[in-house]
């Protein structure tokens, strides 16, 4: 069964339109107007092995902002629903991540609950074009649009842009394992049956 997603979303602020196959092989395309941002999404779907498209047009005269933003909501809604039923999956998955002299873990649970738990100190305020607190503000969106719970900790770094890459790349290796299929597991990977919240 086919597992990708397309989606769009336009606002007053942005409008951004995703395509998403996680079964892919780390094909992209990606184009924010932000050039370190695009960067880290290609280091997404390269290291996810996520065919992954990304257009987006935001109000980049005010600030990066409302992009990232907005573009961690749609890139984490297509997730979810790339994500089908969820059965067989792996769901749960841990990547540590070095560069040089930085290294970056992420936990994932695909569990249909949104969180974010985030440790990381940047050396800088800023990398190019991109704020490094706006890192906080895309995985925020991300988690909650894809229903996901993500602990994310960055062990070790002296340079910004390499401490921010790490955070992507271990995110794309936990989210390419979590979202795999076991061929061992049959239903839902929950005892309750179930991973979507509801009452």
């Amino acid at each position: 069964m086919p597992r990708h997603a397309t989606l769009s979303r336009k606002t007053g602020e942005t409008e951004i339109t995703v395509e998403l196959n996680l079964d892919g092989s780390g094909q992209h395309d990606i184009s924010t107007g932000i050039g370190f941002f695009d960067h880290m999404l290609t280091l997404l779907a390269v290291h996810g092995l996520f065919d992954l498209k990304v257009k987006a047009n935001g109000d980049l005269h005010v600030d990066a902002h409302h992009t990232v933003e907005d573009t961690g909501i749609v890139l984490g809604a297509a997730f979810l629903q790339a994500l089908g039923d969820r059965q067989g999956l792996v769901r749960i998955a841990t990547s540590h991540v070095p560069l040089d002299e930085a290294l970056a873990r992420t936990v994932v649970d695909l569990s249909g609950r949104g969180y974010l738990h985030l440790e990381a100190n940047f050396s800088s305020a800023q990398v190019g074009d991109f704020p490094a607190e706006l890192v906080e503000d895309f995985l925020y969106a991300f988690v909650n649009n894809a229903k996901a719970t993500m602990h994310v900790t960055l062990l070790a770094g002296r340079n910004t842009h390499h401490q921010i890459e790490v955070i992507f790349k271990s995110l794309a290796r936990a989210l390419r394992e979590a979202a795999a299929i076991d061929p061992r597991q049959t239903g839902i990977p929950s005892s309750k049956g179930v991973l979507v919240s509801s009452l």
